[in-house]
């Protein structure tokens, strides 16, 4: 079974850069779309970014277009997240998802990302 664990969050200044990642145990992330979520305090959990099993981009939130990436992966079990330009409104715990052919969802536990000077 798929197991999702996020890295790389903290706190950074405004207009800084973090890269997060995601490890994948169980299986490696071939045949999944997979995606980052975030959920700011007080707020519902939203997506925001995903790559579809076609390896297609698909933005979920238009106010990190441009600024957050999915990098290529050299590791199959790994995915990571790309945040340039961070603002503060962009603190949140960041979630990696993936989702299997059968439609079946998987969740890591989140990293904590905060932007602040």
């Amino acid at each position: 079974q798929l197991q999702l664990v996020e890295s790389g969050g903290g706190l950074v200044q405004p207009g800084g850069s973090l890269r997060l990642s995601c490890a994948a145990s169980g299986v490696t992330l071939d045949h999944f779309a997979i995606g980052w979520f975030r959920q700011a305090p007080g707020k519902e959990r939203e997506g925001v970014l995903c790559i579809n099993s076609g390896g297609f981009d698909m933005n979920y939130d238009q106010s990190v277009k441009g600024r957050f990436t999915i990098p290529r992966a050299d590791a199959k079990n790994t995915m990571y997240l790309q945040m340039n330009s961070l603002k503060p409104e962009d603190t949140a715990v960041y979630y990696c998802h993936a989702v299997d052919n059968y439609g079946m969802d998987y969740w890591g536990k989140g990293t904590q990302v905060t932007v602040s000077s």
